[in-house]
């Protein structure tokens, strides 16, 4: 198997690149690799033919409304783009595709985010991959190399409220990056096709069994 992932800069996809084994990192600025990750600096708007040519796509591309700078950029980020590399990866070759997309995403739903990223996981569903692996996390926690004033209070709240979040609210339970990364590691190994939408709990659940 051949990887190439997407948003190896951000939180999940820097700590993918620490667990993954083997891939390629298509970034837009140069960033530090572990061993057996060759990192490659790339204009997305003018990929060569052949940059997305893999077995699996790891899309981690992700941003807010507010670092964004509207919803209309929001949207460029987050649906767009990722879709636009997913088509490109899949005319190439690529077989399974991993999208990071978040709780609550819902091509209905009333609120925008979860709107979007629910649009973007239907978009990629149709474009003819053999499996399409989706995670939805809940609150991510872990290092940031940007500031979230709302997600670092939420953060340190996590270790007094994940305990409580137990039965249904599990759901809701924050989750370190690190354990997204780890269960995408886990659904890799596997061999399952088709759509499969995995929700916070699930993921949890992958993660412990790779430790």
């Amino acid at each position: 198997m051949t990887s190439v992932v997407l948003g190896g800069s951000g939180l999940v996809g820097g700590e993918l690149l620490k667990v993954i084994g083997s891939a390629t990192a298509l970034v837009r600025r140069p960033l530090t690799a572990p061993a057996g990750v060759v990192v490659s600096v790339v204009d997305f708007a003018n990929l060569p033919p052949g940059a997305l040519s893999a077995s699996d796509l790891y899309c981690c591309l992700g941003t807010t409304i507010a670092k964004a700078g509207g919803q209309a950029a929001f949207r460029a980020v987050d649906y767009d783009l990722p879709l636009a590399l997913a088509r490109k990866a899949s005319s190439e070759g690529a077989r399974r595709l991993f999208l990071v997309t978040a709780n609550g995403a819902n091509a209905r739903s009333s609120v925008f985010y979860n709107r979007v990223k629910g649009e973007l996981e239907e978009a990629v569903s149709a474009l003819g991959f053999a499996t399409v692996h989706i995670l939805r996390p809940s609150l991510l926690l872990g290092a940031r190399n940007e500031s979230r004033p709302a997600e670092a209070v939420a953060q340190r709240l996590a270790p007094f409220l994940s305990p409580l979040m137990v039965g249904p609210l599990r759901r809701y339970r924050p989750i370190e990056a690190a354990a997204v990364a780890r269960a995408m590691v886990a659904l890799a190994a596997g061999s399952e096709t088709g759509v499969r939408v995995h929700e916070n709990e699930r993921l949890l659940e992958l993660a412990d069994s790779v430790r």
